[in-house]
């Protein structure tokens, strides 16, 4: 069971990171297209559908079996420093997932006065924890 529980984490996963990746890639165009009320529109509703349609049931079925595993495994928190590592960038990751959302909502009402160029930076924190969380999951370097 452990098993296809660690699968199903690892394909959900995947989808959230596709949100977290494709999302601030949304708020680029989004910022630098503001005067473009047709393409406005349009983006709103895709930054909407992709948080909630496929980026929240994929974060709540990644964290739960996330979960899942440890309290099946215990035994991991004696392996090495590496799993609290992980978790710790994990959480950093669920901030930006949220903080995500905040910046839809301040685009939804206009309001967001970020750069596309300060979305395109914003953009490489999901890239960033991803190779730390993969790194220290796979290599479990303390």
């Amino acid at each position: 069971m452990y098993l296809w529980i660690k699968a199903i984490h690892i394909i959900f996963m995947v989808s959230w990171m596709a949100v977290l990746f494709y999302l601030p890639r949304l708020f680029v165009y989004h910022a630098e297209n503001k005067d473009n009320k047709e393409f406005v529109k349009i983006v709103k509703i895709m930054e909407k559908r992709l948080f909630y349609v496929i980026g929240v049931p994929a974060f709540v079925i990644t964290l739960i079996t996330g979960l899942s595993m440890i309290f099946m495994n215990p035994e991991l928190f004696k392996s090495g420093g590496w799993l609290h590592a992980k978790l710790t960038l994990v959480a950093v990751l669920i901030a930006y997932f949220f903080h995500n959302e905040y910046v839809r909502r301040k685009f939804e009402k206009d309001a967001c006065d970020k750069s596309g160029k300060f979305f395109r930076i914003y953009n490489e924190i999901p890239t960033l924890l991803l190779i730390l969380i993969v790194i220290l999951v796979i290599v479990r370097p303390f």
